[in-house]
């Protein structure tokens, strides 16, 4: 972990989101320092799935050494903003840093994204980051330190990270854009920085996401602390930056990464929007005949399954299943398969010793996957990973993340028979 150095003593930050997760978390560390903390959240009574109020927020940062301020600050209303931001400088003289941490997410394709929900992220993400900086910035030139961290990440334009949740990305990337446009508009007066963790972090919007189970492939939220307090300490001169946490900590002499993870030596699930090693990705994905399509090519046919396929993956499958696998499961999956000898066939891991079938289960289905027979057949026989099949968008999955990512492990271990 980072050590605390009292550099942010007295200072001023403020941060939207700053309830819980994220937000709070880099509160924290800054109040250890002596900071004074603006809770710019909308949260004022407690969610039944996400812990955590401004007020809670605000007797932890007081416990740590912290001075609080919580506003009730929802980021679509100017309104609230200038109102926290007023409040802000009445009671502590001014503002030093500013965090744009409050974002919205939906994972959704465009057809299956309402209006609603795209209002939610665009508004949320871009808007509420143009304004909450727009009315923080005339404060911040006034101060010695004038820093906006924004929570988003590289502006990776590989289609890949647009054609599965367009308004996300665009939503996100707005926020990105804001480090791109204001860091050269206030070059020399305030550094403007987007940091972006290279692996997925655990918080309570993460759980409703993936699931239960998805946190021993997330690390925790100190990494994201850690990182933005190495920003701080930076002078304004750094600026425009897109960090990734991991890389910036390494420049802080941090060699042992297990210390933020929530199951060390467990495989981490890699963020969105990053290439991190774009060659080697390519060539895996290639290798497994999922190559992402980054430049227009001659179509090709795809390789024909050979009759039954489908039918004879199932059938062993089916033998593969016991109740020791029926209850490390637990969860029912559907298949839409697409193309020669597709169709729509289940496999049941909740009913005792487990079923596999034609057509739709007797119970809902947990986790609904869609792909072309080739990529069923494929992964079944271990020779395309499901999580490169879902990032090159051969596969999509609706439902529960978590349980669709206990499949894997399942093939994994059936593909030595098949």
């Amino acid at each position: 972990m980072l050590p605390n150095t009292g550099k942010l003593a007295g200072c001023t930050v403020f941060i939207t989101g700053a309830s819980r997760g994220i937000g709070k978390a880099i509160a924290l560390k800054a109040a250890k320092d002596g900071a004074n903390i603006v809770i710019a959240a909308k949260t004022t009574q407690a969610h039944p799935k996400l812990p955590g109020t401004i007020y809670t927020a605000a007797e932890e940062i007081e416990a740590a050494g912290g001075k609080a301020l919580p506003c009730v600050v929802d980021v679509r209303d100017e309104q609230q903003i200038s109102n926290a931001v007023e409040q802000a400088v009445q009671k502590f003289g001014g503002i030093d840093i500013l965090v744009n941490n409050a974002s919205a997410i939906s994972l959704t394709n465009t057809l299956e994204t309402p209006t609603k929900r795209v209002d939610l992220m665009m508004n949320v993400n871009t808007r509420g980051t143009y304004l909450t900086s727009k009315a923080c910035i005339p404060y911040l030139k006034k101060s010695k330190i004038a820093h906006i961290l924004n929570l988003s990440p590289p502006l990776n334009l590989n289609p890949l990270w647009f054609k599965q949740h367009c308004a996300y990305t665009i939503a996100k990337y707005g926020m990105s854009m804001c480090v791109l446009g204001m860091a050269e508009e206030f070059k020399g007066e305030i550094a403007v920085n987007a940091l972006w963790p290279k692996t997925a972090i655990h918080t309570a919007a993460m759980d409703m996401l993936g699931g239960a189970g998805v946190e021993s492939q997330c690390r925790k939220v100190d990494i994201i602390a850690d990182a933005a307090y190495s920003i701080f300490k930076k002078p304004k001169s750094f600026t425009g930056n897109f960090i990734i946490d991991e890389n910036i900590l390494k420049e802080e002499g941090i060699k042992n990464f297990d210390i933020y993870a929530i199951k060390p030596g467990h495989p981490l699930l890699p963020d969105f929007f990053l290439d991190e090693y774009p060659d080697a990705i390519t060539k895996k994905m290639e290798s497994s005949g999922s190559a992402p399509q980054l430049k227009e090519e001659k179509p090709q046919s795809p390789p024909q399954v050979r009759s039954g396929a489908v039918e004879e993956t199932f059938k062993i499958v089916k033998d593969s299943l016991n109740d020791d696998v029926v209850k490390a499961t637990q969860a029912i999956y559907l298949f839409e398969l697409s193309g020669e000898d597709g169709g729509t066939w289940f496999l049941d891991l909740k009913s005792k010793g487990g079923k596999v079938g034609v057509g739709e289960p007797s119970d809902q289905a947990d986790v609904v996957m869609s792909m072309s027979t080739d990529v069923f057949v494929k992964m079944f026989a271990g020779k395309l990973k499901p999580t490169m099949a879902f990032m090159s968008g051969k596969l999509k999955i609706k439902g529960n993340l978590a349980l669709a990512i206990k499949l894997e492990k399942l093939m994994n271990q059936m593909n030595a028979k098949l």
